[in-house]
């Protein structure tokens, strides 16, 4: 069973990723769409329970934010996964841009996660981590090495 800890800012990537690459295999665990903590525990503790592999799709920009699910997934035996999304505010600025209604992102609040944003490390607890880059419209995956 695999936990996947997606990190990075808002409108950089991460949903579509998950629609590219998880969409069959694994639950996707979002704030946005779940609304509050206590939703999203009971989604946590459902696919634990349920030994089914999840994504965490939140912008979870410090080793604080992410060490609440690796605490959790390492407690159940799950592989820890991280995909940290290269930081590219010009081009989540223009995806953001086109977003709608509750979808479209404060400016202000990519800039705040910005600013706090952390590059996560293997020391985190991760298994494996990987880096993802936009290049030309396709994401570019490249695992970080120890």
């Amino acid at each position: 069973m695999e936990c996947v800890i997606f990190i990075g800012i808002q409108a950089s990537g991460k949903s579509t990723f998950y629609k590219e690459k998880f969409f069959k295999t694994h639950i996707r665990i979002n704030l946005d769409m779940l609304k509050t903590r206590n939703r999203e525990d009971i989604y946590l503790a459902a696919s634990i329970k349920a030994k089914q592999s999840f994504v965490v799709d939140n912008t979870n920009p410090t080793a604080d934010d992410r060490s609440k699910y690796i605490r959790i997934a390492k407690a159940n035996k799950c592989k820890v996964i991280g995909y940290f999304f290269q930081p590219d505010y010009e081009l989540s600025h223009a995806r953001n841009e086109r977003r709608s209604g509750k979808e479209k992102v404060n400016e202000i609040g990519i800039k705040s996660t910005l600013k706090k944003l952390q590059i996560p490390s293997y020391a985190e607890g991760f298994d494996e981590l990987y880096t993802v880059k936009t290049e030309e419209g396709e994401f570019r995956v490249e695992e970080v090495e120890y």
